[in-house]
């Protein structure tokens, strides 16, 4: 049955409301650190005396807000495929604001769970969790670290360097948006990005990888979806980071480094120590403790800070409790590489360009795809590179669906040496 004008005016509504009564939840810059607090624990740090760090967090009351979103979450038809999409956001958000209103008690954790999954978690269609994953990947970058020599590993590009390249690409790139790449010296991050503004962590050495991965994972993923969702007629949060989009957001960010050949195996390295560091901080690892095991994992010691605040953004540091948020990386990647491959073999690669025209999940792509045809939803103005290459993209995902059909375990090597 088709949708009256009625329902979906009523959507578009309850949608504008949700839009202004989130406009005040800020999670994740309400629970990050400042930037001295890195220079005062490495002091102690290199002086044989390290120290918690000490970090206020500004209390916000978000009752108001709560009840706005549980008068839409109410409002809205949990029956109409729009309708639960706003349902599920404004549950979302409203979650977040439980979580904001416990920063800096143990009371954080569980709710960043409900957020964000913890590192035991399985992934989709297997019975291995996050963790054997992420284990996975520690193993294979540390044998092969052996082999592989990085070419560029003494080559750094300055961050003034790296604005003003990326900035170029950029503005390129989108022709009807204005996107500024920006050096913060406040930023702890090496990379932050929203839908007009880059931000780069001031005296930092980059690298190629580096200057590749943010291209396509910040610019084009993180700011390009915010812009095409600003776009959008009709259901504005589509531009915004709601909590329950992350897994999906940071998988499609990682993998079109995937995609475009930006990431690297220290990358993804990088991304599973911070699974296998959250498991330790919920398992009673104190800050230090699991500063010391990135140190301990090859990272300098500015970079392990980075790694252990963001395990301990807006959680005590006593060991115990952890902000979950990086557990999403490995699983969400895992999950849109899946479903990427799930398009192609159903003929719907349709639905892939579809997740680009804002901030979604995966689940909301498929519910939502009505809403596309009808223009409902208006198709993504801007589309990665390796998007609009639709050729490049399919053979790379027929060639993926149909090798992941052989079991290494049963190939030896004279197999390999034959079959040339």
């Amino acid at each position: 049955m088709a949708d009256s004008p009625t329902t979906l005016d009523r959507c578009t509504e309850l949608d504008r409301r949700l839009v202004a009564a989130v406009k005040s939840i800020k999670l994740l810059a309400s629970v990050s650190w400042p930037a001295s607090t890195q220079s005062i624990f490495l002091q102690g740090w290199h002086a044989g005396n390290p120290q918690l760090p000490k970090v206020d967090y500004a209390q916000t009351d978000y009752s108001r807000t709560r009840e706005e979103l549980e008068a839409i979450f109410l409002a809205a038809d949990a029956q109409h495929p729009v309708g639960d999409y706003l349902r599920r956001t404004a549950q979302s958000w409203r979650i977040a604001t439980e979580l904001l209103d416990a920063v800096g008690t143990p009371a954080i954790t569980q709710h960043s769970i409900n957020l964000f999954g913890r590192p035991g978690d399985r992934l989709p269609g297997g019975t291995v969790s996050n963790i054997d994953a992420a284990r996975h990947f520690i193993e294979l970058a540390d044998e092969l670290n052996r082999e592989i020599v990085s070419n560029d590993a003494d080559y750094c590009i300055p961050a003034e360097l790296l604005r003003d390249e990326l900035q170029e690409r950029i503005s390129a790139f989108f022709n009807h948006h204005k996107v500024v790449v920006e050096i913060d010296p406040n930023l702890i991050a090496k990379a932050a990005a929203g839908p007009t503004r880059i931000r780069l962590r001031s005296a930092t050495c980059f690298s190629e990888y580096d200057k590749h991965q943010l291209l396509e994972h910040e610019a084009f993923v993180h700011s390009l979806t915010a812009l095409n969702g600003r776009e959008q007629p009709n259901l504005g949060s589509l531009a915004l980071s709601s909590p329950r989009i992350t897994a999906t957001q940071e998988g499609l960010a990682t993998f079109a480094e995937l995609m475009s050949g930006s990431i690297d195996i220290g990358r993804m390295k990088r991304i599973s120590l911070r699974i296998i560091a959250i498991d330790k901080a919920l398992n009673g690892a104190d800050f230090v403790e699991v500063f010391k095991f990135f140190l301990d994992s090859g990272q300098t010691d500015a970079d392990s800070f980075t790694s252990a605040m963001r395990v301990f953004r807006g959680a005590p540091l006593t060991g115990g409790c952890a902000f979950t948020k990086d557990t999403v990386y490995l699983h969400g990647l895992l999950s849109v590489h899946t479903f990427f491959r799930w398009a192609l073999k159903n003929q719907k690669l349709q639905l892939c360009r579809n997740l680009f025209a804002g901030k979604m999940t995966l689940h909301d792509v498929i519910a939502l795809e009505p809403y596309f045809a009808s223009g409902y939803i208006a198709a993504p103005l801007y589309l990665p590179p390796w998007v609009q290459h639709v050729n490049g993209m399919a053979g790379t995902l027929a060639f993926s669906l149909f090798a992941n059909k052989i079991r290494l375990d049963r190939v030896e090597a004279e197999d390999l040496v034959l079959g040339v």
